[in-house]
């Protein structure tokens, strides 16, 4: 088969995942670029959170790879157990690239292989043979982001609000989403089918307070394809539920937790609700769940350190903090004299990041725009950059698509079971957020953009 023939015939996201129970799973989609053409990369996922360019030979390699493994039907990654597979694809490969010598190939098909095992299981591992690109010069290759938020439970049915929480810094609560229809279990399914479809590798189920929907483990079920994610107040994660969404093959639940002190945490949530939650956190991991704790840092729950210290101790090892998103309820008083000054900030940070390091902790700051790129790279932090419309998108509970789950105000790009997605991605604001995002480097664009 010619080159040319073999990646017109490509035109899909490929996806595996080695050793589902764990430890060291590691969950691969192989998404092509919209132009299938040698030279221009391709993309890996790897745990929904590494996403890397790989080039044309290489995208082959894992392509054959893929498609093998899942055909021997295998659970782990074993030397000994692989060298019949790696036989079979070398063969394969062989019948493309004829003047390659089959130990030349197998070499790099190892080499491939164990470095991105390496990058699933050890986060810091750099994996070689990638072009230089990024999402900043790649967006015009895209067929559709690489994640999908579906926010799955509305703020507000009836008139009644919906959440069991009222945070005085929650974003998704405005006039645009506080009173949409939710679709059905069936609806989310034709949804979910149709991100497949459209080559979309991983989706997070979110809200609103995704737990308070009864068909929540069916969805999870239902996306195993993908790499999925809850964000949660962890409230409603019992026992019961946790074990229920591990045998789904949920990837992570990200959990919401402001503060080690409880009455700071309850009045940031607006209830009495902490005890809850540090029991759902609890069950999460007791289930073994992957498990990461996000915390929105403001001026009350600045001494960030205690509160990594107190969930380390429970066995929480990821982290993710933020600053405050300039939409919903972040644009209210209450939440405006909350906001923490740049170098109260960085000292909390620096604090925290300290701890992490002493006691091989993660912790990443996740908001873009807040901190400067250089105080952000001197720490070793991974820069932020807005994703709307680029690496992640958001579909509302009615099925409207938004730029991000976070752009709630009313700028919808079309309804996902009414629009063909190819006017959905081209809608003209949606390539005018997409070109935006993608040409700056750590700014919001609900913050410091013009749109």
């Amino acid at each position: 088969m010619s080159l040319k023939t073999y990646l017109k015939e490509s035109d899909m996201v490929y996806q595996t995942t080695i050793d589902p129970k764990g430890p060291g799973v590691v969950r691969i989609h192989l998404v092509p670029p919209k132009k299938i053409v040698d030279g221009i990369p391709w993309i890996v996922v790897i745990n929904g959170f590494r996403i890397l360019p790989i080039l044309t030979t290489y995208a082959i390699l894992l392509k054959e790879f893929i498609l093998t493994y899942n055909d021997y039907n295998y659970n782990y990654y074993d030397n000994e157990q692989l060298d019949e597979i790696l036989d079979v694809i070398v063969k394969n490969v062989k019948k493309i690239y004829a003047d390659a010598k089959e130990a030349d190939i197998l070499a790099d098909l190892k080499e491939m292989l164990n470095t991105i095992i390496s990058v699933g299981t050890k986060p810091n591992v750099e994996l070689k043979n990638v072009g230089n690109y990024s999402l900043n010069n790649f967006y015009k290759q895209m067929h559709s982001p690489l994640r999908f938020d579906l926010m799955i439970s509305t703020m507000e049915k009836e008139g009644v609000y919906n959440c069991n929480q009222k945070c005085v810094h929650c974003y998704a609560f405005n006039e645009t989403n506080s009173n949409l229809s939710e679709v059905d279990t069936e609806t989310w399914f034709k949804i979910i089918d149709r991100l497949k479809e459209e080559r979309v590798p991983q989706i997070t189920f979110t809200g609103g307070e995704p737990t308070l929907r009864s068909d929540l483990v069916d969805l999870v079920e239902h996306s195993k394809w993908f790499i999925t994610r809850l964000n949660t107040n962890g409230i409603l994660l019992t026992k019961s539920l946790c074990k229920k969404l591990y045998d789904a093959e949920l990837d992570n639940v990200q959990i919401t937790f402001y503060s080690q002190d409880m009455d700071i945490h309850n009045k940031l949530v607006g209830g009495n609700h902490y005890l809850e939650t540090l029991g759902g956190i609890k069950n999460a991991l007791e289930a073994k769940l992957d498990v990461s704790i996000n915390t929105p840092i403001c001026s009350l729950n600045k001494d960030y350190k205690k509160t990594i210290e107190f969930l380390s101790k429970l066995g929480v090892k990821y982290f993710t903090c933020s600053g405050l998103i300039p939409t919903g309820n972040t644009k209210e008083a209450e939440s405006k004299e909350l906001v923490i000054e740049k170098e109260e900030l960085l000292k909390a940070l620096d604090e925290a990041l300290e701890y992490a390091k002493e006691n091989e902790l993660d912790i990443q700051f996740t908001s873009p725009g807040i901190l400067d790129e250089s105080d952000l790279e001197k720490r070793n932090l991974i820069v932020p950059s807005c994703g709307a419309g680029v690496s992640n998108m958001a579909i509302l509970p009615n099925g409207e698509v938004a730029p991000c789950q976070s752009w709630l105000k009313g700028d919808s790009l079309g309804n996902i079971l009414e629009v063909k997605w190819n006017k959905i991605w081209n809608n003209k604001k949606c390539k005018k957020i997409r070109k935006e995002a993608s040409k700056r480097v750590n700014v919001c664009l609900l913050r410091g953009g013009n749109l």
